[in-house]
């Protein structure tokens, strides 16, 4: 009789909640914590202490020829119990948990009556589920995503609402931005995922090792779902940063007309007339080992003013867009650049947006206003900090006034309706917030700390007077 000792065991059920660690804009771990939630599947007549079962058994069975008659409903009820008692022993034990089975406390007879918390009727002396701290009718614990009846052994739990697990992965659980499908655990049961500033593009790490494409501009990946159009270089661009692209030198006019007017708000009018040129990285390469001096830590500069005659191959007609996103067509020309002043022209990486074009191009006129200005033998913390200085601030000019006015003027593509330019209009401004947190958070001595010293000494004394600090001392004021 030792069998019957055992008592009723309820299913585990599992909650999960997630949570975000880690900086923004790099590195992400989704720690899934669980805790232990129980069903507990009742016989009619609830869950009974194993060994008082015996005894009452054991007990009525003794009195059973005295009293026949009196005790036959008694009887009755006792075999009923037994034979639930047996049916859930013989039922397959509660699935397990990282090797750990929960399970209830069993609980005596209940002479009150329970309700349903589903339907808020009584349950009566039919089977029904405890969990949640609530008593339920089978067919109405459901699940908050679907509406079906949750039978399996383990749910999962966000608020006060129970789920299918296989509905709370589809509502909660993370998706790469990429590939489109869940994002896996790591070896540590974390969901462990990469994730972009600004553009808040969640993707698996295994991203960064497996050749998918990143755009040169915004930086980032190419979704399975679209198509980055590749240039000759070799370089990708999304099709929201070939919307704005300047691809050759008279397509830039406007914007080197505009960014002249900016000098000039700042009375720093640059007198010279400097060639602006638009060039492939091949050709911008070459011109940065035909300098004597010049400062390019960048892992890829796109963007040189030139003190040197050179001969430059320049972009004579931008190129198209041919079959499988393909620049093709490219026209190019050699051009002799001679020497007349301290800066014989301004080259530009061709095939960026227009706000990332515009503030190299701000930063490279920063370089030429210093050197027809006398400004000699800076420093490349002082030099380089200055010209972000100029870049950011003209980056800031334009979200403020809505760079999204002047797009249509440089942009490659064509004709665009009226809700493209608004769409078009607040990806510009999310886009000038990035090159600007890109300046702000540059690690490198020159660029970085740079920028944020001479960032520092403007906000202080205004920029004229940093100027003037700079051409006495060749440093930042304090």
């Amino acid at each position: 009789m030792g069998w019957l000792s055992r008592y009723f065991k309820g299913s585990s059920h599992r909650v999960s909640e997630g949570q975000y660690h880690g900086n923004y804009g790099d590195y992400g771990v989704w720690n899934e914590r669980s805790s232990s939630w129980v069903i507990d599947a009742l016989s009619e007549y609830g869950n009974e202490d194993v060994d008082r079962a015996i005894a009452i058994s054991l007990s009525e069975e003794e009195q059973k020829k005295a009293k026949a008659t009196e005790n036959a409903s008694t009887l009755e009820e006792d075999e009923q119990l037994a034979r639930a008692l047996q049916e859930s022993l013989n039922a397959a034990s509660p699935p397990r948990e990282n090797g750990h089975a929960f399970q209830q406390a069993p609980l005596l007879f209940s002479s009150g009556f329970r309700i349903c918390a589903g339907c808020n009727t009584e349950i009566g002396h039919g089977r029904f589920l405890s969990c949640m701290d609530a008593y339920w009718h089978p067919e109405c614990f459901r699940c908050h995503a679907c509406s079906q009846p949750i039978s399996d052994y383990e749910f999962s739990m966000s608020g006060k609402y129970p789920y299918h697990k296989s509905c709370y992965k589809e509502l909660y659980h993370p998706k790469c931005d990429v590939c489109k499908q869940f994002i896996p655990t790591n070896m540590n049961g974390f969901i462990e995922y990469r994730a972009l500033p600004f553009w808040l593009q969640k993707y698996c790490p295994s991203h960064e090792m497996d050749g998918t494409p990143r755009c040169c501009s915004c930086e980032r990946m190419e979704p399975r779902d679209a198509k980055y159009v590749t240039l000759d270089d070799g370089r990708m661009l999304c099709l929201e940063c070939l919307d704005s692209a300047v691809m050759d030198t008279n397509e830039c006019q406007p914007l080197y007309l505009d960014i002249q007017e900016f000098y000039e708000g700042l009375h720093m009018k640059i007198g010279q007339r400097v060639p602006l040129l638009f060039v492939e990285r091949q050709a911008l390469n070459e011109a940065i080992e035909g300098e004597k001096n010049g400062h390019h830590h960048l892992p890829e500069t796109r963007g040189l003013c030139l003190s040197e005659e050179q001969t430059v191959r320049r972009i004579l007609r931008k190129p198209r867009i041919g079959a499988g996103n393909k620049i093709m067509n490219m026209i190019t020309e050699p051009c002799r650049l001679t020497r007349r002043c301290e800066v014989t022209a301004i080259l530009i990486l061709y095939g960026l947006p227009r706000l990332l074009t515009g503030c190299i191009l701000a930063h490279e006129m920063m370089h030429a206003w210093l050197r027809l200005q006398g400004y000699r033998s800076l420093s490349q913390e002082v030099e380089e900090g200055i010209c972000q200085v100029l870049a950011h601030m003209w980056l800031d000019s334009q979200i403020i006034s809505g760079s999204g006015d002047n797009v249509a003027s440089t942009s490659s593509s064509s004709a665009s309706t009226t809700s493209k330019k608004g769409s078009r209009f607040q990806f510009e401004r999310k886009l000038g917030n990035f090159f600007k947190h890109q300046i702000e958070s540059d690690t490198s001595p020159a660029y970085g700390d740079g920028f944020r010293a001479g960032n520092r000494a403007v906000l202080q004394y205004g920029l004229r007077r940093t100027l003037d600090h700079i051409k006495l001392t060749g440093t930042f004021p304090c």
